[in-house]
């Protein structure tokens, strides 16, 4: 029982929106810029013409940990086609080692929101949260447990479309 509400919880935990509304389905995305923990740097307005996978989670997030591998293995098969992904923590910044850890699990790059200098999407309602952006820099698809669960046949179904079309469309 005690993992069924800590999950519910997860699932459902509500983070303050700071004043911005999370991006739908159809918008142009928001800014997202942000040093990736293990070297390097994520910004969302560079990676114009890609498809780009961005996944808030959370260490002590059990649904979020059991979609990590997904990711990793979508990342490996479509990375090279592509596709760039980033996963961001939503973990305060003084729990820092527990996110380096849970990087050393993927083969994606891995950042901490609140070493973001520029960050339209804000804290997400839900966890995990995935967005899914197009060429073109719009919001496709938004995935979250309940609604539109995150597996890598969900993602590869999602993704390869985005991958044949036009960035301009």
């Amino acid at each position: 029982m005690m993992k069924v509400t800590i999950a519910i919880a997860c699932i459902l935990s509500c983070y303050p929106a700071e004043g911005r509304a999370a991006p739908m389905v159809g918008e142009l995305a928001p800014p997202l810029a942000v040093p990736a923990v293990g070297g390097g740097r994520f910004d969302l307005s560079a990676l114009r013409g890609k498809v780009v996978v961005i996944n808030y989670w959370a260490t002590w997030c059990s649904p979020c940990r059991t979609e990590m591998p997904a990711l990793d293995a979508f990342y490996a098969r479509f990375h090279d086609r592509g596709v760039e992904l980033i996963g961001i923590s939503v973990d305060r910044t003084r729990d820092r080692e527990d996110v380096l850890r849970a990087a050393r699990t993927v083969r994606y790059p891995v950042a901490i929101v609140g070493d973001a200098t520029a960050d339209g999407f804000g804290k997400p309602a839900t966890l995990p949260t995935t967005y899914v952006i197009d060429r073109a820099g719009i919001v496709r698809i938004v995935m979250t447990p309940g609604a539109n669960p995150l597996t890598e046949d969900a993602l590869e179904r999602a993704l390869v479309p985005l991958l044949a079309r036009d960035p301009e469309r």
